[in-house]
C-alpha cells in the first residue's frame, strides 16, 4: 500500500465517520454523557482532509509525518486525542518508507496501539483503546504466520476482530451497561476502519456525506443515558511546544488538577486534553514546559444539560463580548464561544481562564495594554458543529462588525460547519450588555416555544429596540489601547467632562454625550438615561461595571426609582470588550424595550 493508496483508504474511513457523527454524540455516555465524541472525531479527523486530497505526489512516510502533526493541531476530545496518537506512532514506524507491506503495516498499528495507550494516564478497558488492542493484535497474529499478503483479506478479518471487541465494551464498562450501548469513540474508530477497508476491497472512496440535507424534522436525536453531576466541569486542551518536553513529568503534574487525561504528541509538541475546574491552572502549568497555543475549553456541564433535557427547536450561542448575568447563562441554556485576550505573551480566553475581575486588576497593574481578539472561526465552528448536530437550528448572536471581525468569523464557520443542523448568523448591531439582552431574548424565545422563524423575526423587530450607552470614568486606557487620542483625555480633564459613548442604530459606536463635572457622576448619568428612554413602554435594562458594584447597584435603583416601567433589571461584570477601552470605573447599561413575554405562535 503506497502513500496515494493509503490517502485514498484513510479519506474514505473518515468520510465514515462524518456520516455517523450524529449516531456517536447520541450514545455517548463516558467518560462524560455530553454527547460530543462525534462532532470531535469528525472535527479531528477533518483537520486533514486537505492533506489527503492535495493534487500531487504523495509519498507515504511524508505524508503520515503531516498528517499526524495535523491530528495533533486539530485533535478534539478525549477520543480525537487518543486518535491524534495512535497515528503519531503509524508516522514514527513508517519514517521514511514510500509503501506499507502487510508486515510493516503491522508493525505501525501495533507501535500505534502502543501511543495511544502511553497517552493516558489512566488507561481504562472498554474504551476506544480496547478496539485499537484488539485491532493491531489481529494483525500481529495474521502477518505473523506470514500467509497474508493481500491488503483485503488482512483488512476484513483485523475489522471483524475489533467489531467483536466494540461489542465487547458494552459489558466491560457499567455506565455502557446500564445505557445500553457501546463506547462511542470505539464505534467511531470501527467506522474509520471499515471505511479505510472498504476502498481497499473495492476500491471506492466512501461518498462524503451532506449533512445539512438530512430531514431537519427528524435529526433531534434522544441521547441516551442521564444527565449526571460532574466532578469536573472544563474539557480543557492545549498544545505545547519546546525544545525537550519531559512529556512524564507534565503528566503527572496535570493528573493532579483533573481527570479524563489525555498527553498526546511528541518530546517537541504536546497536546493536552484534560477535565478540569479550572482551565487556567491548565494553561499555567503548560507554560512551565513550553509555548502555549490553541487553548481550549468546553463547558460540560452546560452541554450535557442542553443535549439531555432541553427539548427546544433551536439554541442559542453568542460570542463573549457579550454581557450576560450568570443566572440568565445557566436557566436559559445560552452558550458563549470566547472572544481571545493578550497581555502581552500572555493569553487568556475570556471569562474562561480569566474572569472579568481577575481581568480589570490585571488591566490596571500590568504596564502592557491588552489586545482582544475575534474568536477564530475553528473556535465557533467547534461548537456550531456541536449544537447543530442536537438541534434543527442555532442562532448565533454575534458582536456588531464594525468593532470586530466576529461576525465574519462566525459567518465563515456556519458555511463550514458539517451538520444537519442549520446556523442562523445574527449581527446584533450592539455590543456587551445590549447584544446580551438580545441573546437572552433570543434565548427566551425558544423556551417560549417558538419556532426559529418566528424567532427570527421577533430577534430582527427587537434589536432597534436594544440600546447601549457607556460612561467613563478614565480615558487612559482608550488612549493606551489606541482607541483615542492623548490630546481628547487632556481636553476631558482639563474641562472636567465625562464622556458618554453610546451605540447607533446602525451598530456604530460614537459619542454620545457628555456630562460636565466629575462630582455626583451616577446621578448625572442617571438623568443623562432617563432624557433618553421611552416613558410608555415596558423596559428591561441591564447594567455592567468594571469593579465598581455599588456604583452599578446605586445607578440601577435610581433608574427604577425615576422609570416605573422597567419590569426588569439586572447587574452584572462588564467583559474585556468593552472593559479594555473603558478601564475599571466604566459603567455602562443596556435598555430594550421590551413587549410582552415571547409566545408561542
Amino acid at each position: 500500500m503506497n502513500g496515494e493508496s493509503f490517502a485514498c483508504a484513510l479519506q474514505s474511513g473518515i468520510h465514515r465517520v462524518i456520516g455517523e457523527q450524529e449516531a456517536l454524540n447520541r450514545i455517548n455516555v463516558f467518560p462524560v454523557a455530553d454527547g460530543d465524541t462525534g462532532t470531535n472525531l469528525t472535527l479531528s479527523l477533518g483537520a486533514v482532509l486537505g492533506l489527503l486530497t492535495k493534487p500531487g505526489p504523495k509519498h507515504l512516510g511524508s505524508m503520515l509525518a503531516k498528517v499526524a502533526d495535523a491530528l495533533l493541531d486539530g485533535a478534539r476530545g478525549n477520543s480525537g486525542a487518543i486518535v491524534a496518537q495512535f497515528f503519531q506512532g503509524l508516522s514514527d514506524s513508517a519514517g521514511d518508507t514510500s509503501q506499507f507491506s502487510t508486515r510493516s503495516f503491522s508493525l505501525a498499528v501495533n507501535l500505534g496501539d502502543e501511543y495511544a495507550h502511553d497517552a493516558l494516564a489512566d488507561p481504562k478497558e472498554g474504551t476506544i483503546l480496547s478496539v485499537i488492542a484488539v485491532f493491531a493484535h489481529s494483525l500481529h497474529v495474521q502477518t505473523s504466520k506470514d500467509d497474508v499478503q493481500e491488503f483485503g483479506a488482512l483488512l476484513e478479518t483485523a475489522v471483524a476482530d475489533a467489531n467483536k471487541a466494540l461489542a465487547r465494551t458494552q459489558e466491560q464498562l457499567d455506565v455502557l451497561r446500564k445505557a445500553g450501548v457501546v463506547d462511542a469513540g470505539a464505534k467511531g474508530f470501527v467506522a474509520m476502519l471499515e471505511g479505510m477497508t472498504d476502498f481497499v476491497v473495492e476500491g471506492l472512496i466512501t461518498e462524503k456525506p451532506d449533512l445539512a440535507e438530512l430531514d431537519h424534522g427528524a435529526q433531534v436525536v434522544e441521547a441516551v443515558g442521564k444527565t449526571s453531576s460532574l466532578n469536573f466541569r472544563y474539557c480543557t486542551e492545549c498544545i505545547v511546544t519546546g525544545d525537550y518536553i519531559d512529556r512524564r513529568k507534565l503528566r503527572e503534574s496535570l493528573a493532579d488538577l483533573g481527570d479524563s487525561l489525555v498527553l498526546a504528541g511528541t518530546k517537541r509538541k504536546a497536546k493536552i486534553h484534560i477535565h478540569v475546574n479550572s482551565p487556567e491552572k491548565v494553561f499555567n502549568l503548560a507554560r512551565q514546559y513550553g509555548h502555549v497555543s490553541g487553548e481550549k475549553t468546553d463547558d460540560m456541564q452546560r452541554q450535557q444539560h442542553s443535549t439531555r433535557e432541553v427539548r427546544n427547536q433551536f439554541t442559542v450561542i453568542t460570542d463573549s463580548a457579550a454581557d450576560i448575568s450568570d443566572d440568565d447563562m445557566e436557566h436559559l441554556d445560552i452558550h458563549m464561544v470566547p472572544v481571545r485576550i493578550q497581555f502581552g505573551d500572555r493569553g487568556y480566553l475570556d471569562k474562561v481562564s480569566i474572569t472579568t475581575e481577575e481581568f480589570f486588576e490585571e488591566l490596571a497593574r500590568n504596564p502592557t495594554h491588552p489586545t482582544t481578539s475575534q474568536p477564530s472561526p475553528g473556535d465557533f465552528r467547534r461548537q456550531f458543529q456541536f449544537l447543530a448536530s442536537h438541534f434543527p437550528d442555532v442562532i448565533s448572536i454575534n458582536l456588531m462588525p464594525s468593532v470586530s471581525g466576529t461576525f465574519q468569523a462566525a459567518r465563515s464557520a456556519a458555511e463550514r460547519t458539517n451538520a444537519s443542523g442549520k446556523i442562523h448568523i445574527i449581527d446584533s448591531r450592539n455590543a456587551s450588555l445590549g447584544q446580551g439582552l438580545l441573546a437572552v431574548f433570543a434565548a427566551e424565545c425558544a423556551h417560549a416555544g417558538l419556532d426559529t422563524n418566528s424567532a427570527l423575526a421577533a430577534i430582527d423587530d427587537m434589536i432597534p429596540l436594544t440600546h447601549t450607552f457607556a460612561l467613563v470614568k478614565d480615558l487612559r486606557y482608550a488612549v493606551r489601547g489606541g482607541r483615542v487620542p492623548a490630546w481628547v483625555k487632556t481636553l476631558a480633564d482639563l474641562l472636567r467632562i465625562t464622556p458618554v459613548l453610546r451605540i447607533r442604530p446602525d451598530g456604530r459606536l460614537w459619542a454620545g454625550g457628555v456630562l460636565f463635572g466629575r462630582d455626583r457622576r451616577i446621578a448625572r448619568f442617571a438623568r443623562f438615561l432617563v432624557r433618553r428612554m421611552a416613558k410608555n413602554t415596558r423596559l428591561r435594562i441591564g447594567i455592567g461595571h468594571a469593579l465598581c458594584q455599588e456604583d452599578a447597584i446605586q445607578l440601577e435603583q435610581t433608574l427604577k426609582d425615576s422609570l416605573p416601567n422597567i419590569v426588569s433589571s439586572f447587574v452584572t461584570s462588564l467583559g474585556a470588550g468593552i472593559g479594555a477601552h473603558g478601564g475599571p470605573g466604566t459603567l455602562a447599561v443596556a435598555v430594550q424595550d421590551y413587549p410582552d413575554e415571547p409566545r408561542r405562535t
